[in-house]
């Protein structure tokens, strides 16, 4: 590699992990966003330009071609995505970036196929892992998408945490079988990448709904995982450091939504990814009487407040109503009344989602408050309004050990003073499960759609 190549790949890895730590707040995100896109864009186009062997024209020409329809793709995906669908959005490229891994993988066997020399075991390890990884990576994001879009349900097979532990097992001593025998045999390789497609398949369909945030995360970390395999393949540095980065990166986060989740990365991996635990606590049954209220007394209560808190959910975003909820809180602000919103990890339908979501709003970030730093101030809290979320706010997860979510972590809004639950009606949440807060004699449930409710809230606190 020549020097100058190698000063552009440490100047794309520098500006990868400057962008890494910029991600890590709301508002630096978006630059540190650009940042890392200006070091990949120095990273190809030195790779392109400043490489050390001959490439025919024509590639340069398919390269260009697949640059420039990637770049059109991406762009329009990006602009026309709407704030519900950005999981999925996610789901899909962690399955692009697996199903890359799988192709590189693939391609660098086909050039051990008939010759005299032999790639190493550690050669041949390594692109057994890509094609393995990246096989399992394309399958589960693509269920994970599907899954997330609503086009298809969970699949519980008979005894499927055993059978998924099986084929893990029989994977990797398929794959060890294929290193030792150092052979070049396609027919072994197409039947190590169907059944790491088929597991990768049989790895996300149990998943409840509850644990997808853990799961996005866990699939992004394998896309980082493949990217860095194929780093080791090609010997690109800068290939393997921003593999690593996005594999350490997502396995972080994974353990920051398993801790938010109640689970373990072992419980992740080789458990029951919540399947089993819903259908246990599906038996049990909230009782009480609900208490409804209206937009005109929800405003009269709000008004007199000293402290409000907003708790942003899913369906907050669904109404694309962060809109509506920042002026909501601009004019009880202007009214002197304290308003910060709650965010817990998991609310909407990945980390970090309705940060996203308040931040295309300009919602100020220092109103946006984690879980720990809030739940202590709810004592003190006048009213609490819950717009759109359910399961991060079930007190079940305090009190009823049968529940699926006991002992997850949740936003303690039952220690405020009052509760205002915006619901469209009193269907259960992603978990499946009913809520106790909503029969809490504190709690007043303001039915309808986000945004026509608030709407109708801030029109009455306008007259106030």
């Amino acid at each position: 590699m020549n020097i100058s190549l190698s000063i552009i790949y440490l100047i794309a890895t520098v500006t990868f992990v400057i962008g890494l730590k910029f991600l890590g707040h709301p508002e630096t995100a978006k630059k540190g966003n650009l940042i890392s896109a200006v070091g990949m864009i120095l990273a190809i186009i030195g790779t392109l330009f400043l490489h050390d062997f001959e490439v025919p024209t024509i590639n340069y020409i398919l390269i260009g071609a697949a640059l420039l329809i990637g770049t059109i793709l991406g762009w329009v995906i990006a602009m026309k995505v709407a704030m519900t669908k950005m999981p999925e959005l996610v789901s899909l490229f962690n399955g692009f970036g697996g199903g890359s891994a799988l192709l590189i993988g693939l391609v660098e066997f086909s050039k051990s196929v008939g010759v005299v020399e032999k790639p190493s075991a550690a050669i041949t390890s390594t692109i057994l892992s890509a094609i393995v990884i990246g096989s399992i990576t394309f399958t589960g994001s693509l269920v994970a998408w599907a899954k997330l879009n609503g086009s298809m349900k969970d699949l519980r097979l008979p005894k499927y945490n055993l059978i998924n532990n099986i084929i893990f097992i029989l994977l990797v001593a398929f794959s060890a079988y294929i290193v030792l025998m150092n052979t070049d045999s396609y027919l072994l390789i197409y039947v190590l990448l169907i059944a790491s497609l088929i597991y990768g398949y049989l790895f996300v369909a149990p998943i409840g709904g509850a644990d997808m945030p853990v799961v996005i995360s866990l699939l992004n970390s394998l896309t980082g995982i493949a990217a860095a395999i194929t780093g080791i393949l090609y010997d690109n540095k800068v290939m393997l450091v921003g593999g690593i980065l996005v594999g350490s990166a997502g396995l972080i986060l994974t353990f920051v939504m398993c801790n938010a989740m109640n689970r373990s990365l072992k419980n992740v991996i080789f458990g029951a990814f919540g399947g089993d635990s819903v259908a246990a606590g599906a038996g049990s049954k909230v009782g009480g009487t609900i208490k409804k209220t209206t937009a005109s007394d929800a405003a009269v209560m709000m008004n007199y407040a000293n402290k409000v808190v907003i708790v942003p959910g899913y369906g907050l975003a669904v109404a694309q109503a962060q809109h509506v909820i920042h002026e909501l809180e601009e004019l009880l602000t202007k009214k002197g009344v304290d308003v910060s919103y709650a965010i817990h990890p998991v609310a909407g339908r990945m980390p970090g989602h309705m940060n996203v979501l308040l931040a295309e709003s300009n919602v100020d970030y220092d109103k946006l408050i984690e879980m720990d730093s809030i739940n202590p101030q709810f004592t003190n809290t006048d009213v609490v309004l819950v717009v759109g979320a359910n399961d991060v706010v079930n007190p079940a997860a305090h009190n009823d050990p049968s529940s699926p979510i006991y002992g997850m972590p949740i936003l303690d809004v039952e220690n405020a003073k009052h509760i205002i639950v915006n619901k469209r009606s009193m269907n259960a949440g992603y978990a499946g499960i009913e809520n106790e807060l909503f029969f809490n004699q504190k709690t007043s449930m303001l039915f309808g759609d986000a945004k026509d409710a608030l709407t109708k809230l801030v029109a009455e606190l306008k007259n106030m």
